[in-house]
């Protein structure tokens, strides 16, 4: 695989809306062709069992709110979680994981991230530019510690075994997490600027139009009752699907199973954390289905299976931009009934984790209401796969030279900064392997170890 094209310079609005401001223009004409080609008559029985699922559903996601957002302790995964635990986990997606790196190692990261961007505040950029919430910061040292965490890649090895392979021969290695470098966020209170709408990282259009990305979704194209039985956990489709067809910045172009962020401050509801919706087989479900279906009536607001009809003669995907973030509202998904759904992440403090499915819709809190700063470092948990590797050598070709990440803003980034982190400055044979600076080594003799030996290649060890 050739390397990706560095990104032109520029922060987390590129590719939001709800951050830019600017209207997405139409879809061109060829994306009819795409839903008529898509189109079985079977998926209007679809439409009505998710509208009439997601009408049940809205009342008791209203009704529990933050609560329905498991929180397990780091020494239970240690222990095993018991399977009423990782039931919870996998239908909601979303998890708390509280005490995983010790409080004052995360509050330390935070002191010396504000001392380096202090030291070098004339290279430091982000958004918003006068007053900055979301650093354009990769590569400090406290970020590559916390990367490298033992206890870090522990949680993230747990939640990668929450998925599997349908398919035993698919390369992709869920025991071997590895490094995915992203921002961090500094919020202060009062900010209102920060604000993300809902929305899903992995790709807008390419869910549909991508043939490898849209296998993930093949029970939901196949229509009838067969939405229910989509596995978002299933790794096997993941592999050769395309998440970015259009080469823009703050895309995710790789395989990140879980989105993740570690907390460097006590931050609860209100004060300017994430929100998710908290059901991520129906949330998926209505996202890949609302293509197909308009309302009967422009101008009504109707919510009933009987008011809304097949539509697949025009080209809009709502909420679909080329290039952009597939984001969500109350005009383009109204059944979801996002302002009683988005619920807030439970109160963590420092050192404790989040994290959420990459398909689950979330959002920002659109104000700080808190009375001290919301800080995370943003972590996800990404497996082993041969495309992952090659993303894993650009990545340490740029970490080496003090760049952005191959799928973050480009321009010269950290490269003048005084006291960015440095490979040789990581000593530890498991951290070292996760940011690709050492060749990974298989468990076992069996499917994993063709993906190690071929990962291994990608990222030039012999």
């Amino acid at each position: 695989m050739q390397n990706r094209k560095p990104k032109e310079e520029g922060t987390i609005a590129a590719i939001f809306t709800s951050l830019s401001g600017e209207e997405g223009s139409k879809l061109p004409d060829r994306f009819a062709s795409l839903k008529q080609s898509l189109w079985k008559d079977s998926l209007v029985e679809s439409w009505r069992q998710v509208l009439k699922e997601l009408e049940e559903k809205v009342e008791m996601i209203a009704d529990r709110g933050t609560q329905i957002i498991p929180q397990v302790l780091f020494d239970e995964i240690k222990a095993g979680l018991s399977d009423k635990q990782i039931e919870d986990i996998k239908q909601v997606g979303t998890v708390v994981i509280k005490g995983g790196i010790p409080k004052g190692e995360a509050l330390q990261w935070k002191s010396d991230i504000k001392a380096y961007a202090a030291l070098n505040k004339d290279q430091v950029k982000g958004f918003p530019a006068d007053n900055i919430q979301v650093y354009e910061l990769y590569n400090t040292p406290a970020q590559i510690s916390a990367r490298t965490h033992p206890n870090a890649i522990a949680t993230q090895r747990f939640l990668l075994s929450l998925w599997h392979k349908s398919d035993a021969s698919s390369l992709v290695d869920l025991s071997n997490p590895v490094s995915y470098f992203d921002r961090l966020r500094i919020r202060q209170p009062g900010d209102e600027q920060f604000t993300l709408g809902p929305h899903v990282d992995g790709g807008s259009v390419e869910h549909w139009e991508d043939p490898s990305f849209r296998a993930c979704f093949s029970k939901i194209l196949q229509g009838g009752s067969a939405w229910r039985e989509h596995d978002p956990y299933d790794a096997s489709p993941r592999v050769n699907a395309k998440h970015d067809l259009y080469n823009v910045s703050n895309k995710c172009s790789i395989f990140r199973a879980w989105q993740g962020w570690t907390s460097m401050s006590n931050t609860g509801p209100n004060e300017g954390t994430l929100k998710v919706f908290p059901n991520i087989l129906l949330g998926t479900s209505y996202l890949i289905l609302r293509p197909f279906f308009r309302p009967r009536n422009p101008q009504s607001s109707s919510l009933k299976f009987e008011d809304w009809t097949v539509n697949i003669d025009t080209p809009d995907f709502p909420g679909s931009i080329l290039g952009n973030t597939q984001e969500f509202n109350e005009k383009t998904h109204p059944h979801m009934s996002f302002d009683r759904t988005m619920v807030s992440a439970p109160r963590v403090d420092p050192g404790d984790q989040v994290f959420w499915h990459c398909d689950v819709i979330h959002a920002v809190e659109g104000q700080h209401r808190g009375t001290s700063d919301s800080s995370v470092l943003y972590i996800p948990a990404v497996p082993l796969t041969v495309d992952n590797a090659h993303f894993m050598r650009q990545q340490r070709e740029n970490f080496e030279a003090g760049l952005p990440p191959p799928d973050f803003p480009g321009g010269k980034g950290e490269s003048e900064c005084v006291g960015r982190a440095r490979g040789e400055d990581v000593k530890r044979p498991e951290a070292r392997r996760v940011l690709g600076l050492d060749p990974f080594v298989s468990a076992s003799l069996g499917e994993n170890a063709k993906v190690v030996e071929l990962a291994n290649e990608a990222l030039g060890f012999d």
